[in-house]
């Protein structure tokens, strides 16, 4: 089970804050695919790659005046979750757009988070940033074990990128990541992805309702989940 940060497992304490960061940081992929354009039409004449600037990310992080505390609240209900799952042993993944170095990483000890999760991606430790694949393929890598055939893969989060990424990972290691949308504008992606409906999460409730049930299929919520047997990642 892989979750997104920013909006899932935390909300700001000024919400028009993450609106401004998730703009930001849209605005960095536009960027980003242009710059790759170009970079394409330069193949013959490119050398090297060279790693990611991310000057819009550093400089976010730069001019911030707060401490996380300051600036976060856990979500307690998917709190609640990651208990649940830690329980029956699902391994669990961060996959993040935020930067770890001076934030992301911060956010996880201030809050008690870090037990659950047996690896993280930040935005500095991939070439390319959701919605691309790059993040949620190296948080497969990092996860302890080898993928098995059988294995069933949740993603979620809280944002369009957060699906197209699964749906890209899926197509990267022909093996099903599973998006799991919550909240209004990851249900646009999912629209736009054609996910079932069972896929898209209105509230943190409202999965914490799925989880379980994927947990007792003879239990009154099964028909809640068919489409979603239960994670083993």
């Amino acid at each position: 089970m892989l979750f997104d940060l920013d909006g899932t497992l935390v909300h700001h304490v000024n919400p028009r804050v993450l609106q401004m960061l998730e703009f930001l940081d849209d605005c960095s992929h536009r960027g980003g695919r242009l710059v790759a354009r170009f970079r394409l039409a330069r193949r013959g004449r490119t050398v090297q790659k060279p790693a990611p600037k991310l000057l819009v990310h550093k400089a976010i992080h730069k001019v911030r005046r707060k401490s996380v505390e300051q600036m976060l609240v856990p979500c307690e209900t998917m709190r609640g979750v990651l208990e649940r799952l830690r329980s029956e042993g699902v391994a669990m993944g961060v996959v993040s757009n935020g930067l770890g170095r001076g934030y992301g990483h911060d956010v996880l000890e201030a809050f008690d988070l870090k037990k659950y999760f047996s690896t993280a991606v930040f935005r500095e430790d991939v070439a390319r940033g959701k919605p691309w694949p790059d993040s949620l393929l190296a948080a497969l890598d990092g996860i302890g074990r080898e993928l098995r055939r059988n294995d069933v893969i949740w993603y979620i989060g809280d944002q369009r990128k957060d699906i197209g990424a699964a749906v890209a990972a899926s197509q990267a290691i022909g093996h099903a990541v599973r998006p799991i949308a919550l909240g209004a504008r990851a249900a646009l992606g999912a629209v736009e992805a054609r996910l079932a409906p069972a896929q898209i999460m209105w509230s943190a409730l409202d999965f914490e309702r799925t989880v379980a049930a994927a947990f007792e299929p003879d239990g009154i919520e099964r028909s809640l989940i068919d489409p979603l047997p239960a994670p083993l990642l």
